[in-house]
């Protein structure tokens, strides 16, 4: 394995496949706490759930790792051979982009955009699929915002033989026709909600006529439609603890990076926030350092100004989408009812964050910033021009909170070590970019 950074007096950008090893386990923060989280509770009752009450929806295999406090969960052999299609995904020493800044900072970006949909959501998906196939179901049923968690199930019910139905919310299937058909390509059947095949569909529709569509939304019709069928999973992209469990693998190969980098320090990580998946992924790991005291990281979530839910929001209980019928969960919110305004990062869209990400927000071990639209995307361009990636709308958010830090760090002569969190590619959203560079995109 690697061990220096610098060798023959070419310095080291990238640490990849060659030089870790795919994380054997995935890592649970609830083991690590100082206080728990509060429980989820049942929406009809409003008593903590049992896992009886998500049987109808999950596979028991995600049920247990829901209410799990295990530190450590190992990764299935068939999961991890699937893994191996893109992890461990890079870290790169961004020196082109320091040097597009002439910032005193060092800056580091981990790059989910190298998995088979080009996001960090095939982490969740592909699990979630293993134990679905293993509960002995058939189906799977999910809701989409940009259309990257739609994808990535669509991917892994096809590798694990199952049929997949996806509620894309509208803005987002009109605006991004090859997300919906990245899906049909891998199989999935993909509708734009609210739509007509569900009852709660029709709801919305006659109560919102001229909606753009939530992720609350999307989310109603899919639980639905999986609630009345016994052969049907409903899958998740973010939010619940599983999901953010699956995503661990992030945060840890970063760790181990940083290793081969001989950086042993990380002042500060940026990661784009809107259900939490990606921000929990890079974060959780990095924040047990902190909480075992051999870091000391400013982490800190990226959300979008059109549905800021960590810096706006209230910390309550609330359901997970619109119509009500998910269990009531208790974290930053905007209210079930809240429709943002139709931005692109539309993967940010949603009004609530993770319970997890909530109560450690809450507890004062990560702070947040909300972006506009113009500032991400303008730091999209000048990461994309500098570093030869155009990123994901979402992950724009990620970068442009990390610029502000290194602007800010050159003005005071700081040199603070930059970890950046970028949770996809953005090759299917160059018609958000050719809006940016035309002039006519709105700020959001």
């Amino acid at each position: 394995m690697t061990t220096l950074a610098s060798m023959n007096g070419i310095e080291l950008t990238k640490v990849g496949t060659d030089e870790i090893e795919i994380p054997t386990h995935w890592y649970n923060i609830v083991a690590d706490l100082p206080t728990p989280p509060a429980p989820g509770l049942h929406p009809g009752t409003g008593e903590p759930l049992q896992p009886q009450d998500l049987a109808p929806l999950f596979a028991m295999g995600l049920i247990e790792q829901e209410a799990s406090t295990e530190r450590w969960i190992e990764i299935p052999q068939p999961v991890r051979d699937v893994y191996a299609l893109w992890r461990p995904s890079p870290l790169f020493r961004a020196l082109r982009l320091e040097k597009a800044l002439g910032t005193t900072a060092k800056i580091y970006y981990k790059y989910e955009g190298v998995s088979p949909v080009g996001s960090h959501k095939p982490n969740s998906s592909v699990p979630q699929a293993y134990y679905t196939k293993l509960a002995g179901r058939t189906r799977v049923t999910t809701e989409t915002g940009a259309g990257q968690w739609g994808a990535a199930l669509a991917f892994a019910a096809e590798t694990f033989g199952l049929t997949c139905d996806v509620w894309q919310v509208r803005s987002s299937y009109e605006s991004k026709p090859y997300r919906h058909a990245q899906m049909e390509v891998f199989g999935a059947s993909v509708v734009a909600s609210p739509s007509e095949l569900t009852k709660v569909g029709r709801e919305l529709r006659e109560r919102f006529p001229d909606t753009s569509g939530s992720l609350g939304m999307a989310i109603s019709e899919a639980v639905e439609e999986a609630a009345a069928d016994p052969n049907a999973s409903y899958s998740l992209g973010s939010v619940l603890n599983h999901v953010l469990l699956h995503q661990s693998v992030i945060g840890q190969e970063v760790l181990q990076q940083l290793a081969v980098f001989e950086e042993p320090q990380i002042d500060y990580l940026f990661a784009c926030a809107g259900g939490g998946s990606n921000l929990g992924g890079i974060a959780l790991p990095i924040l047990r350092e902190n909480l075992d005291g051999r870091q000391n990281v400013k982490i800190v979530a990226c959300e979008p100004m059109a549905a800021p839910s960590l810096t706006q929001g209230e910390f309550r209980y609330d359901f997970g989408d619109t119509a009500g019928m998910t269990p009531m969960l208790k974290m930053y919110t905007l209210g079930k009812d809240f429709v943002p305004d139709p931005v692109h990062a539309g993967g940010l869209r949603y009004h609530g964050m993770a319970p997890l990400i909530s109560h450690c927000y809450h507890e004062g071990l990560i702070s947040a910033i909300a972006v506009g639209q113009l500032e991400a995307f303008e730091a999209g361009v000048l990461f994309a021009r500098a570093e030869g990636i155009i990123p994901a709308s979402e992950s724009n958010h990620a970068i442009a909170g990390a610029l502000r830090q290194a602007r800010a760090a050159t003005e005071s002569g700081a040199s603070p070590v930059i970890v950046i969190g970028v949770s996809g590619n953005g090759l299917l959203d160059l018609p958000a970019y050719t809006e940016y560079l035309s002039g006519n995109m709105s700020d959001g």
